[in-house]
Parts: structure tokens; C-alpha cells; sequence
């Protein structure tokens, strides 16, 4: 059977141990790896390794011994409780042995774990776990975490009182970071928080939100910001062989014409705009934004915000375009508006 999204969130962190078994995939195999954990460490707890009521078989072993898969999941344990018997990186040259032991599952057997890439409609593996009226099929897609996935995460975090700047906040790095670097982010941020009764705020966020190559995009921010047309290139083509994402970086220059956009339009001036910033702007960093602020004016920060809200629509559509073409052709656009 098919699980949508909502269940599927749902069954990863209360598996049903009544089901045959679950096959997880998906493109990503982060957020592959991060369910699979979800489900096993929900059925086996934490102790399942230890006591030997995890038993996990790469396709590749499975594929020289057919047999493995029946044998872990109808064998006796010698630790009682739930067990799984996990099969990864699994594809169609494994379905014989997979549907061999599916069909064959009773109460009382291992809870069967399969996980595997992108798989199409006609997959045998697929189309198995569609099929069955005990198991379920789930797809993982290499979308942001939802509201509602990152409240989940915030909670599992100890983590139920957050201010809707950093809810707003923690939108964007899930959009900007990987599932694994967001979830370690609230780990910190709850480790960070432990004894402290005040709401997440964004100076929270900020102080264990990772830090690696914040200070590469705040060049490349002034740069754009600046006028410097000519360096945009050199500047992505490095942070880009760093890691950073194309949405990190349409995030990260969002942020920042929204600052100077709020600097530009306060009545006190920009620097007054900027010392009113939430989360705070570093004092080494004031003068220059308020420099920058100050050279484009209000009216056509609003412009270079409609440029971006655009650039980032289209990086969410599903059009097989370029992505960080499509961010370098936007920071090239704001850089000759910033000359103008």
C-alpha cells in the first residue's frame, strides 16, 4: 500500500510492528537514511543493535545469498522484543528474494526495512510494496522540511516555545541546509536552550546555526550588493565547489536586501534600520551595510527584492533549469541595478 506524505510522517515515528514491512526511497539517500533510522530506531530502540534483533543486508550480499533476507526475518532471537531485518540499497535485481519473504511473513517475524534510490512506476520492488495488502510503500522526495516536519523535529528537540521570527528562520535553513546538518542544528539549539524557559528567538537560531562559509556568502553579498559585477562569478564558482547550494544562496541574498531594504526605509536613518535588526547585525558590519543601504534607497531595494522573490519561485518550480545559472544571471541583474 501507498502512504502519502501526512501518513507516512505519521507511520515513521509509530511504526505498526502488526505490518510485514515498509520499503523507503527516494533520490536523496540522506533523507532515505534519516527515515530508515526514524522506523528501525522506533521498532528496535536504542539497545536493537546490541541485542542482535537488527539484522541488515546489503543488496549486494543479498544478491549472492537469495536465502538471507527469509532466514533473518523468520529467525529466533535471543533478546526478546521487536525485531528488523534491513535490507539496503535495494533495486529489482533483489525482488525474488524480497517477495519470497513477504510472502511468507507471520506474525510473530522481523518487520522488514528495504530501502532504495528512485525508483519508476514499473519497478518490481515498487510495484511489490504497492501491492501488498501489509506492507506499505513510501516515497521520499527531496523537498524542504514543512512546518509541521520541522515543529516535529523542534519537539523531539524539547524545543515547543519558538517566536515566529525563528520559526520563520528555521524555515529557511531547512530549505538551505541538509535534512542531517538541520537536524544536528536543533539538536545544538536544544542542547543550547536546556534550563532556559524563554521562547526561541532568532539571536538563538544565529548562535548554532552553522557557521562554515557564512563568511564566503557574506562577500558574495557585498560584492553583488556593491556594484561588482565582474567578481560574481569567480566568488559562486568557489562557493559552489565549497557546497553551498543555489536556495542557500538566493536565502542568503534575500536576507540581505531585505536588512538594507528595512536599514534604507527606517525614518532614524540606516543606521538607526540597522541597530533595530533582528537577528543583530555584527558591529563590524554595520557600517558597510549602512553604506549600502544608503547607495540603492528604498525604491529600488524593493525592485531587488522582486528579482529574487522571482529567481526563488523559479528554483521551486519543477522546470529542469540550471539552478545556479539561474542565481548568478539574478546577482549579475541587482549588481548592474546597484551601477545604475
Amino acid at each position: 500500500m501507498k502512504l502519502n506524505a501526512r501518513d507516512a510522517r505519521g507511520f515513521f515515528s509509530k511504526p505498526d510492528p502488526k505490518r510485514a514491512g515498509l520499503l523507503i526511497y527516494g533520490p536523496d539517500p540522506m533523507r532515505t537514511a534519516l527515515r530508515r533510522q526514524e522506523v528501525i530506531k522506533a521498532l528496535v530502540g536504542p539497545q536493537g543493535d546490541e541485542e542482535m534483533r537488527l539484522t541488515r543486508i546489503p543488496a549486494s550480499e543479498l544478491r549472492r545469498e537469495p536465502a538471507m533476507l527469509m532466514d533473518a526475518m523468520t529467525a529466533q532471537g535471543f533478546f526478546p522484543g521487536q525485531r528488523v531485518a534491513f535490507v539496503e540499497e535495494a533495486n529489482d535485481t533483489v525482488i525474488k528474494s524480497v517477495e519470497a519473504a513477504m510472502n511468507e511473513w507471520r506474525p510473530g517475524d522481523a518487520f522488514v526495512v528495504v530501502t532504495a534510490g528512485q525508483l519508476k512506476p514499473t519497478s518490481k520492488l515498487r510495484k511489490l510494496f504497492e501491492g501488498h495488502n501489509n506492507a506499505y510503500a513510501a516515497a521520499i522526495y527531496a523537498d524542504p522540511p514543512g512546518r509541521d516536519e520541522i515543529e516535529e523535529i523542534l519537539r523531539k528537540a524539547g524545543l515547543t516555545d519558538v517566536s515566529t521570527d525563528a520559526m520563520s528562520d528555521l524555515i529557511d535553513l531547512g530549505r538551505a541546509l541538509d535534512p542531517g546538518d538541520f537536524r544536528q542544528m536543533v539538536e545544538k539549539l536544544g542542547l543550547y536552550k536546556h534550563g532556559d524557559a524563554a521562547p526561541v528567538s532568532s539571536e538563538d537560531i544565529e548562535a548554532c546555526a552553522p557557521l562554515t562559509m557564512e563568511a564566503g556568502l557574506d562577500d558574495a553579498l557585498d560584492i553583488v550588493a556593491e556594484g561588482r559585477f565582474a567578481e560574481i562569478g569567480p566568488i559562486l564558482s568557489k562557493l559552489e565547489g565549497q557546497g553551498v547550494q543555489p536556495v542557500r544562496l538566493c536565502i542568503g541574498a534575500n536576507q540581505h536586501f531585505r536588512k538594507l531594504y528595512s536599514a534604507a526605509s527606517d525614518p532614524g536613518g540606516p543606521e538607526a534600520g540597522l541597530a533595530r535588526a533582528r537577528p543583530p547585525v555584527p558591529y563590524m558590519r554595520k557600517d558597510r551595510l549602512a553604506k549600502q543601504a544608503r547607495g540603492w534607497g528604498a525604491p529600488k531595494l524593493e525592485q531587488a527584492l522582486r528579482v529574487l522573490i522571482d529567481t526563488d519561485l523559479q528554483l521551486r518550480s519543477a522546470q529542469p533549469v540550471p539552478q545556479m545559472a539561474l542565481v548568478e544571471r539574478a546577482m549579475i541583474r541587482l549588481a548592474m541595478m546597484a551601477r545604475n
